[in-house]
């Protein structure tokens, strides 16, 4: 297994857990739970491989990235029944995910053959859409959408950064790993520090 298929799947366990975090604090019964846990999993790269016309959509190609999202849904399951989940646990899961999938992304787009700002926005979309959907099938506002918060800034920052280095000459298992810690760390700024980007006002 290549790095860069273990980053994947340790982003579709994280993004699981963050998914049954989110539907368990909407009270949904055990099929609400796997449905919103899937989504948030698998969604961001199924509209990225669909966008970059990459058939068949990559869990169906490969199955392991199903069985990964089973296994994770159950242990969280069965962590939150023996323990309290921290309040910014669901949180924190969502920024390691949105760190490992956008960067993975950006390197899938760069595979077939695209680089510069399609890299980037296909490393967003695939980092940030699964958390979208989930944010939306529990009737919340999407943090991709929330005033000031630093996420899809904070994707968009840490893809660029990778591919800047990747250009400077430094080795893809290098960028990577420090594109992703980009990632958290403006997610965790803006979590922890209250840091923002500017919000529009209409007079």
């Amino acid at each position: 297994m290549t790095l860069h298929s273990a980053l994947d799947l340790l982003g579709v366990a994280v993004f699981a857990a963050s998914g049954v975090l989110a539907a368990g604090r909407k009270n949904m019964d055990l099929i609400g739970v796997v449905v919103i846990a899937f989504v948030t999993a698998l969604g961001g790269g199924t509209l990225r491989d669909v966008l970059l016309d990459r058939h068949p959509v990559t869990w169906i190609a490969d199955t392991t990235y199903l069985w990964v999202c089973l296994a994770a849904t159950a242990l969280t399951l069965g962590w939150i029944r023996v323990r309290t989940p921290p309040h910014r646990a669901l949180l924190m899961a969502d920024a390691l995910g949105l760190a490992f999938f956008a960067v993975g992304g950006t390197q899938i787009a760069e595979g077939v053959g695209h680089g510069g700002i399609v890299a980037v926005l296909m490393g967003t979309i695939t980092g940030a859409a699964g958390g979208v959907v989930r944010d939306v099938l529990c009737a919340e506002v999407p943090m991709l959408l929330r005033s000031g918060q630093l996420y899809a800034t904070a994707a968009i920052g840490g893809t660029s950064a990778y591919l800047l280095l990747e250009a400077t000459g430094m080795a893809r298992d290098v960028a990577g790993p420090v594109g992703m810690l980009v990632i958290v760390a403006l997610r965790l700024a803006s979590i922890q520090r209250g840091l923002t980007i500017p919000t529009v006002r209409l007079p």
